[in-house]
């Protein structure tokens, strides 16, 4: 079928609705892609700047270490996922209706529509030609992610294609590639995560063949985002895709591999795995916030390069979180465990799911809001139905009030110590797997832990001022030019069931100035019996 023009946004189309709306910093002067491109992009995230005035970075300009310029080529960082809004934006979708939008799109995916020519394969470099230097995949900017540490570049944002052999059915994944010579690439797969891409090689072994792959770097962002999605191996996630943009993707069939990409990608490389040998890869900063160590893994030798003329790639910023790899998955994610909770496992108690993302990566910790009375089994069996929807997610589960904001770390840890008894709301589940992360020593398996960090009954007041104190102190601090606020939760003081009308009434007397009445109602009710911190209750005003 012949092309014809997507309806959807690709790479550059994005990049320049980034830039209308403000949210773009474009570098035009030359950037090393080996020691500077990186480390310039990775202060946005660890210099302070909230997530609100993050941005996208387009650099113009590469050069490598070697002093090689890469012309005709851009490389783009924090386009996919800077911020949710970037990431919104990436969906064509308002931030509130991105949940909602990746329920419709696995429930009503749209098959891809296959097409004859497309833009992703303009140049076509292939055979012996790919093996000589500056020919290959070094002749692409890839950037070195971790400048010290990491031992080449890397496809960090590359979506790695392949097929069931069993079924035809392809999958998309995000994994990272680690440039080892002009055509050859290792990539690691992750087997105990169930990584689609390693599925399918184990059946590629069975048979005693090489594994046909692509890795597409560039392409759509509503086709980027399948890849770090939590889907069925039955699923085609360019279907999904289609369902993202309401409308089929144009695929083209590549060029020496018997695999079909997405029409608007920018590069593809093409090749086949080993299926007999594996190959060292790594070190390489990863998203746990640790050095992934050398190890053993698959090793394509590459087939084909196709690209643009004049084209752009994405990386994403991860290692240390947050970055861009968190925010890609966790707006993604937590709708999905809301909708696992809710509508799956019929708990209408759970209001919302929240992956902690500082430094812990999204993996380790799930809050769990529950709305206030429901039944102690209930909570439990969120705190379970969490833990066990994904083998990579949820360490340690935590459920909290809705009082509590799951996204402030200090609000969670003030919960578990005041809502939660060790001996009676704690739980460990035995035999989890490793995970993603350095190995704990001694330890063949991990553990889950579930966390009950609700109130068990009445509380008394939040002791901060009441909402209509802090309001008008807010308007004072304005009026005097102080500096400008960021509220922290909580911020005003709140109910939680252990109060009266009668506290009330003397807070009332107190804010007005007639404390002295409040001390003649408690010399009224002084006691000869009472032990002291006894509780003082049920006592009443009357003044005569």
């Amino acid at each position: 079928m012949a092309y014809e023009p997507a309806g959807y946004d690709d790479i550059d189309s994005h990049l320049s609705k980034l830039d209308a709306l403000g949210l773009l910093y474009t570098v035009d002067r030359a950037i090393d892609k080996d020691t500077e491109l990186h480390p310039l992009v990775r202060w946005q995230y660890r210099g302070g700047i909230p997530e609100a005035d993050r941005k996208a970075f387009l650099f113009t300009n590469i050069v490598d270490g070697a002093g090689r310029s890469y012309p005709g080529a851009r490389v783009a960082v924090g386009a996919l996922a800077g911020t949710r809004r970037i990431y919104a934006l990436g969906m064509n979708k308002p931030e509130a209706d991105i949940g909602k939008t990746w329920l419709d799109a696995m429930a009503h995916p749209i098959a891809p529509r296959k097409v004859d020519q497309a833009p992703c394969q303009e140049v076509v470099t292939i055979g012996d030609a790919l093996a000589i230097a500056g020919n290959g995949v070094d002749a692409l900017p890839v950037p070195i992610s971790t400048p010290g540490y990491d031992t080449a570049p890397y496809f960090t944002a590359a979506l790695w294609v392949s097929c069931d052999p069993d079924t035809g059915i392809q999958n998309m994944g995000l994994y990272r590639g680690n440039l080892k010579a002009p055509d050859r690439v290792a990539v690691m797969m992750e087997r105990s995560t169930l990584a689609g891409g390693a599925v399918h090689w184990l059946k590629y072994k069975a048979l005693g063949k090489p594994m046909p792959v692509a890795a597409v770097l560039g392409a759509p962002p509503l086709v980027t985002f399948t890849g770090p999605q939590k889907l069925p191996l039955d699923c085609d996630e360019i279907g999904v895709a289609g369902g993202l943009a309401g409308r089929p993707i144009n695929v083209v069939k590549c060029r020496t591999v018997d695999l079909w990409v997405p029409a608007e990608a920018h590069v593809v490389v093409e090749g086949l795995i080993d299926t007999d040998k594996l190959e060292p890869e790594g070190p390489f900063g990863e998203s746990h916030g640790y050095m992934a160590l050398e190890e053993y893994n698959f090793s394509m030798k590459v087939t084909a390069i196709t690209r643009r003329r004049s084209y752009t790639i994405t990386s994403i910023l991860s290692q240390v979180t947050p970055s861009e790899s968190s925010v890609i998955k966790k707006v993604a994610y937590e709708p999905l465990y809301l909708a696992h909770l809710r509508d799956t496992l019929n708990i209408k108690g759970v209001t919302r799911v929240s992956m902690h993302e500082p430094l812990t990566n999204l993996r380790r910790f799930l809050f769990l809001s529950i709305a206030r009375g429901i039944p102690k089994t209930e909570v439990w069996r969120a705190l379970q139905g969490a833990a066990s929807f994904t083998p990579a997610i949820g360490k340690f589960c935590v459920a909290i009030d809705e009082d509590i904001d799951p996204e402030d770390t200090d609000h969670v840890l003030w919960a578990m110590a005041y809502r939660c008894n060790p001996r009676m709301d704690t739980h460990i589940i035995p035999n989890r797997g490793k995970g993603h992360g350095p190995v704990l020593e001694g330890s063949e398996f991990d553990a889950t832990m579930l966390i009950d960090a609700t109130a068990k009954g009445d509380y008394p007041p939040v002791a901060l001022p009441k909402r209509e104190y802090m309001e008008r102190a807010r308007v004072l601090w304005e009026e005097l030019k102080l500096p400008r606020l960021n509220p922290q939760s909580p911020w005003s003081g709140y109910s939680l069931g252990d109060w009266s009308e009668e506290w009330d009434a003397c807070a009332a007397r107190a804010a007005k100035g007639d404390w002295l009445a409040n001390g003649r109602r408690s010399a009224a009710h002084m006691s000869e019996t009472a032990q002291p911190q006894d509780p003082a209750r049920g006592i009443r005003f009357d003044e005569k």
